[in-house]
Order: C-alpha cells, then structure tokens, then sequence
C-alpha cells in the first residue's frame, strides 16, 4: 500500500475521459443526476408491452419504444464527443459491449442465426459508431459491463491499449420482464427500496451508456480533461449458489479488499459507496455484511446509497450506468439518496444517504456490482 494511503500513480494510471448515458430520464447526466440527487424514483406503469397478469406492472422505463442498436452508436458518440476523440482516433478504439444477446435473434429464421450473436453484435455497434470494428462482447449478467470496464482498465494499465470505449445496454422487455416477475423478485409495491425494512424485490429500468477508458499518459497527450481516474477493481466468485447470495457476504468483501490494495488505499479513505443495493431482502443484507467485513464499525456511518432505487435494475447495462452516476456525483460533490426508505434494518445498519444528498468528504468512491451464480465486481473510482 502507498504511504499515507494515497493512490499509486505512474504510467499504469487510468482515466475516464468520456461518458453518454441513456435512461428512463431521458438522453445526458444531467437528468439522471437530477433524478439521483433527488431521490426521485422513475418507476411507473408499464406501457411498453402488456402487463397483464403479471404481479407487478412497474419499471423505469423511456417513453416510446427505443431501439437498442441505434442508442448504443449514439450514446457511443456522446462519450466520444466528450473525451474529444476525432474521428482518427475513434477508428482506432476496440469496443468492449455488455448487452443480454443479440436483440434480432429471435426473428432471425433458424438457418440464419450462426451469423448473429453478441459478438457479431458488438462489431456492428462498433462500425456504426465509428470505432475500428475490434469488439468483444460481454454477457455476463449483472456484472457484464463492471467485468468489461475492469478488463478494459486491466489492458490500458499494461500498455496493451492507448483506450478501449465500453459501452452497455438494456432497454426493458417483456420476456426478462416476465422472467423476474415469474420468480417473484420484482417489488410487488412498485417501488424499490434498497437496505430498508419492508423491501420486496427490484424493479427493471432501461439504460444504455458508454465511458471512454484511456491510459492518462494518453489523455494528457491529446489534452484532455479525464472526468476520474479509475484507481482500482476487483472481481471474484463465491459460487455460493446459482441465485442466492452468500449471506456473509465474504465474495463481494475480497472483489472489495482487491480493488482498495490495487488502489493502494486504505478502507478509511472511502468516503461514498453506490452499492449494487437491488432491494432483494437477502441481496441487500448479503452486501451489507460485505462491507462491514471491510469497513468494520465504519460502515454505519459510511455514506452509501443504491440508485436503483431511482432508475432500476438495467441488468447487463445497470453496473456502467452507475459508474457514470458514481463519477458525476463526486465531480458534483454531492451523493445521490437512497430512495424508497420505510425504516431500519437491523440486518443493514449502513451510513444510508436518506431524504437529501450527502456532501462528498472524500475523492473516492466506491460502485458495487453483484450477479447471480456469486460474481462479485468493485471499481474504484477517484475524482479528477
């Protein structure tokens, strides 16, 4: 660990230089940061496709019926736009895209679907936003686009790469829809309420989002202005269970620990956690036992938040949104509310950020992301 705690720095440095994001709030940060910061929940009824029969009716879901493979060039192109890449540069990018599948698939007649799939997918996002076509593809639940970032950062740290773009993308469906409400994990009270006595489950939201990933050296040679610098990740798997988290919560507190020693921090210099906080009665007291293992005593009053309380579960795309959310909240020096809260827990004693956003003590911050089968992902994020 550096001394005194601070972040190693050095040729390996990462940066954020770039971010787009899309979400039930509409296209920018700047109504999803409105919508955090507020704690004002996106959830409403379900106009997309029929919800009849089904337990709940609710998501955080666009207006209209937005299609996947034009907002994922087009957020893309707004995260571009911001790192200040010219159209030379972005030729050059490899794509890494976390997305469910293929979204053609399934009207794609069986003699056609070997030429379709994620990866051919990817490289299509890829040429239509401009990028070299070099794309890989991500499905890997809810960790798909924390996995991506992190392998992304792994390659620009070693000189593999000058900047990767990843980009990730859920718009709400009816079959995932069906899906989670068939297993009885989506909140019956149309709300999601993350930590806090009588929670029932999440709800699913739409967003799409991309982050240009580059080595800082990089960055300063273009000029430009990095939005973070990602200091740290971490990843493991407990295998605890196919969908049940491991109650103590030891997988997610390793992915953690990792993220601080690559860091090179101490756990007492984290001073915001937008944790995965889905609402699920045994997800939501799993991590808080994850980070009392790290944070000891400390995490009752460390501040933490879970944004899916305000713009949902966006499953492969929901760990880049909140990275995007994580970086503008300290860029803005506030941290988003923990929305949805009835009461305590005594399963969850957490510094919860309730009613108004918390001022930002510390630079660094902490975006939590768990999947089913026990993958566990930390990113460490560092204000510019």
């Amino acid at each position: 660990m550096a001394e005194g705690g601070e972040v190693r720095r050095g040729p390996g440095e990462v940066v954020l230089t770039g971010a787009g994001v899309f979400s039930a709030f509409g296209a920018g940060t700047e109504p999803l940061m409105d919508a955090v910061l507020a704690g004002r929940p996106g959830f409403a009824p379900v106009e997309r496709f029929g919800v009849g029969g089904r337990r709940t009716g609710h998501a955080a879901v666009h207006p209209g019926s937005p299609v996947l493979a034009d907002e994922l060039p087009r957020m893309i192109g707004l995260a571009c736009e911001q790192a200040g890449l010219p159209a030379a540069l972005r030729a050059r990018c490899p794509l890494h895209l976390a997305v469910h599948g293929d979204p053609a698939l399934p009207r794609v007649p069986a003699g056609e679907r070997a030429a379709h799939g994620a990866g051919r997918f990817a490289e299509d996002v890829a040429r239509a936003a401009g990028l070299s076509g070099v794309a890989r593809a991500y499905t890997s639940a809810c960790v798909a686009s924390s996995t991506a970032v992190a392998d992304a950062a792994a390659l620009v740290a070693r000189g593999r790469a000058e900047r990767i773009v990843v980009a990730a993308g859920y718009l709400v469906d009816a079959d995932q829809f069906a899906v989670f409400d068939a297993g009885r994990a989506l909140a019956r009270d149309g709300q999601v309420r993350p930590f806090s006595a009588g929670r029932s489950g999440l709800l699913l939201g739409d967003a799409v989002a991309a982050v240009v990933v580059e080595s800082a050296a990089a960055a300063r040679d273009r000029g430009a202005r990095p939005l973070a610098r990602l200091a740290g990740w971490g990843r493991t798997g407990d295998a605890h269970h196919v969908v049940r988290p491991r109650p103590d919560g030891a997988g997610l507190a390793r992915a953690i620990s990792a993220a601080l020693h690559r860091a090179g921090l101490a756990p007492e210099r984290i001073g915001y956690v937008n944790a995965h906080g889905s609402g699920s009665p045994a997800g939501d007291s799993a991590e808080a036992a994850a980070l009392h293992r790290v944070f000891g005593p400390a995490a009752a009053s460390l501040p933490v938040s879970s944004t899916k309380s305000v713009h949902g579960q966006a499953l492969e795309a929901g760990a880049l949104l909140e990275l995007v959310v994580t970086v503008s909240a300290l860029a803005a020096g506030r941290l988003p509310v923990n929305a949805g809260w009835l009461g305590p827990d005594p399963d969850c004693r957490l510094g919860l950020v309730l009613d108004d956003p918390a001022p930002a003590r510390s630079p660094y911050a902490l975006s939590l992301t768990t999947a089913f089968g026990g993958a566990n992902t930390a990113l460490l994020v560092a204000a510019a």
